[in-house]
């Protein structure tokens, strides 16, 4: 599926992001076809945004759209557990990418980028209160909230609408959705991949520590 030049201006002026109306169409695939699950340990057109350290043992990588209901719960109910129990002790490493299923999500996947800037941790901080303030900012006005949660981390009202309208930023997070549709078969959020292999949906923590600790003892 790809949203139309006229479709896509259309939802934005339905959602109120009229400031991303200069920008292209995100690509949303439906039907790909998976290489080797190994390439997702190479990051794309944006740099990753990881916790934990480059030589753990054990990588996890999210593909998550920060309008997705079940990626917000995951992230409020079982990440804090993984984050303390493996992150936090130098067990695994957990890298987080963006896979914008609609333009409100492609919104603050760029907002979450320009706050950090290349600050790991702060990105995290950022994207937890994005999904805990999900209701608010997809449900009501878009525009208005990311703009009030992009002040509250420092950024000016310019910075914020110069944020939501870079072309650069947007067409790197629709490259690595491309690519992550095309090559690894990523079609739905949430999806993780466990050292290259392909776990779809949210999971409990104690999956997730089944497996973790399955691969550490290997």
């Amino acid at each position: 599926m790809m949203i139309t030049r006229r479709a896509f201006t259309a939802a934005l002026s339905l959602t109120g992001l009229g400031l991303l109306a200069g920008f292209s169409p995100l690509r949303l695939i439906t039907d790909a076809m998976a290489q080797s699950p190994t390439d997702v340990a190479k990051p794309q057109s944006l740099p990753d945004m990881a916790l934990g350290p480059a030589n753990a043992t054990v990588t996890i990588t999210e593909y998550a759209s920060m309008t997705c209901p079940h990626c917000a719960a995951f992230t409020e109910k079982v990440f804090p557990k993984i984050k303390s129990e493996f992150i936090d002790s130098g067990k695994i490493r957990w890298v987080f990418r963006e896979f914008p299923l609609d333009i409100k999500a492609a919104a603050g996947s760029m907002l979450a980028r320009c706050i950090a800037k290349d600050d790991a941790p702060k990105y995290f901080a950022v994207i937890d209160l994005l999904f805990k303030q999900q209701n608010d900012w997809v449900v009501k006005n878009t525009t208005e909230t990311l703009t009030r949660i992009g002040k509250q981390a420092g950024l000016t009202q310019t910075q914020v609408e110069d944020c939501l309208k870079d072309q650069a930023l947007l067409d790197k997070i629709a490259a690595d959705q491309k690519y992550a549709a095309e090559v690894l078969k990523v079609q739905s959020t949430p999806t993780f991949f466990i050292n290259g292999e392909m776990i779809k949906g949210e999971q409990s923590f104690e999956e997730f520590a089944k497996r973790i600790n399955a691969m550490l003892k290997s």
